[in-house]
């Protein structure tokens, strides 16, 4: 009989952005492909110590997609368990994510970090057909309806 690995379980709290603009009144929304997985993602990462989730989606919205935004509200809050290595030990991570909708104001999305292969601005239709992950494409969709009310 196969034995079955009992790997340690770690919670991950992260935050990340739908960052949006309105370019020749076409919505336009802000994705990251990331690096060495190669899967187009909306920008969003972990939560330093000390930080609000609020400071931390916008940071790293600037950080992987390179632009300024201004918060305009929370979105849903996400959540999914994955496998991965951290410190040489294979683990199981429980990673809650929390979205929030941001106006785009500045910068350029060509000024990402080294850890984003590309970041670009596409149309829903776009961000809907790249997203890799259903939840992200959700938040999306979330987004939207939120926009077209404003």
């Amino acid at each position: 009989m196969a034995t079955v690995e009992k790997l340690k379980t770690e919670d991950q709290f992260s935050a990340g952005g739908v960052a949006y603009r309105k370019l020749d009144g076409r919505l336009e929304i802000a994705i990251i492909l990331t690096e060495p997985e190669r899967r187009w993602q909306l920008p969003k990462g972990m939560i330093d110590e000390g930080e609000m989730s609020e400071q931390a989606a916008q940071r790293e919205v600037r950080e992987e997609a390179g632009i300024e935004t201004e918060l305009i509200r929370p979105l849903d809050h996400t959540e999914y368990w994955y496998v991965g290595n951290y410190d040489g030990e294979r683990k199981r991570f429980h990673k809650r994510v929390a979205w929030f909708l941001m106006k785009y104001m500045s910068g350029d999305v060509a000024d990402h970090d080294h850890e984003v292969a590309e970041a670009r601005w596409v149309t829903v239709r776009e961000a809907l057909d790249l997203l890799v992950f259903k939840n992200e494409r959700e938040v999306v969709a979330q987004a939207v309806k939120l926009i077209e009310s404003l």
